[in-house]
């Protein structure tokens, strides 16, 4: 049974690693994001495994690091949080037009997560671009979307933030997988 492990998704800048670092600090297990750890690697040490550089290899850091934190989290006591998941790399290939590889299909029909996936919708007044997020509004607007798709085609129910504070969304998170 695989309904204690709890994704939250979305485009970026949308606030889902401050919720994240919020419920970890009241105590919930958490597995951190792919994408910006294997960013910061990829630049350390000159690789190539970027998104504006290959998409493909990118995507495919990804996939392993997904599989691998679901496979660290599936058999520990209680909740985990995710900072995304494997459905995320399939929606991160098709946003960019990129082919999905059957093996991350079947990576994301064989390794599931709770029924219910919390996504954070796109929020103009905190987005920000950095080093490592480097998408436009209209990019994270789109990426948010490209979860949306990939999350209901898999048969995930999606459960949209509330744009209000850290706070209060670490509430909603709490109170809906207690």
């Amino acid at each position: 049974m695989t309904d204690h492990l709890h994704v939250i998704t979305g485009g970026p800048g949308s606030g889902k690693t401050s919720l994240i670092d919020a419920l970890a600090a009241e105590g919930l297990r958490h597995m951190p994001e792919a994408g910006r750890a294997i960013i910061q690697d990829q630049v350390d040490i000159g690789g190539t495994a970027l998104p504006w550089d290959d998409g493909e290899a990118f995507a495919a850091l990804m996939l392993a690091w997904e599989m691998r934190s679901y496979r660290e989290a599936v058999n520990a006591p209680g909740p985990t949080i995710f900072d995304r998941g494997i459905p995320d790399v399939i929606g991160y290939l098709r946003l960019c037009g990129l082919p999905v590889p059957a093996p991350a299909l079947r990576a994301a029909e064989q390794r599931r997560y709770a029924r219910k996936v919390f996504i954070a919708p796109p929020w103009p007044a905190i987005f920000e671009q950095d080093a490592e997020r480097r998408q436009t509004l209209a990019e994270a607007e789109a990426t948010f979307h490209a979860m949306v798709d990939a999350y209901s085609n898999l048969g995930y129910e999606l459960l949209m933030l509330p744009l209000t504070s850290v706070v209060e969304r670490a509430r909603f998170v709490r109170a809906q997988i207690a």
